[in-house]
């Protein structure tokens, strides 16, 4: 390929370092193929963070766009200079005050993370393995149709 490409080093799990690439990982999600996986890595990076006391649940928003039509509450994290939103647990209702609706004017700072440089981070730092979206399964063998003569039984 491009031998003259710089070869970017391997970031370290700092809070800032993590709390950027959940913003990358976050940001490539919602316009993915298929987020799914972008999704759960975000979530499990963010709970680890908050169990290892490197990010902290601030309060309950609104939803923006909550689902069919009914009124949702996420959970605000607060991690270094960002904040996420992650799903709400019962337990997050009696322990965190309600903030109202989400401030628009509040954004999070720029990142210059790539994506690739970002999941590499978070699948070290969480130990969650990426499904190969390419692998398919084997197909199975063709096997020729078997015609009987008419009036007998296939069984």
């Amino acid at each position: 390929m491009n031998s003259d490409r710089k070869h970017n080093p391997q970031l370290q799990p700092t809070v800032d370092n993590l709390s950027q690439a959940i913003f990358t990982v976050n940001r490539h999600a919602k316009t993915a193929t298929n987020p799914k996986f972008l999704y759960k890595l975000k979530q499990v990076a963010l709970q680890k963070m908050i169990k290892e006391g490197l990010a902290e649940k601030v309060g309950l928003h609104f939803s923006a766009n909550p689902k069919y039509s009914q009124q949702q509450s996420d959970v605000l994290v607060k991690c270094g200079s960002y904040t996420f939103h992650l799903p709400p647990s019962k337990q997050d209702f009696l322990d965190l005050p309600h903030l109202g609706k989400l401030d628009q004017s509040i954004r999070n700072p720029r990142s210059a993370i790539s994506l690739n440089a970002a999941k590499q981070l978070l699948i070290l730092y969480t130990g969650l393995a990426e499904h190969d979206p390419t692998s398919r399964p084997q197909k199975k063998e063709y096997a020729k149709p078997v015609f009987k003569k008419l009036g007998q039984s296939y069984f």
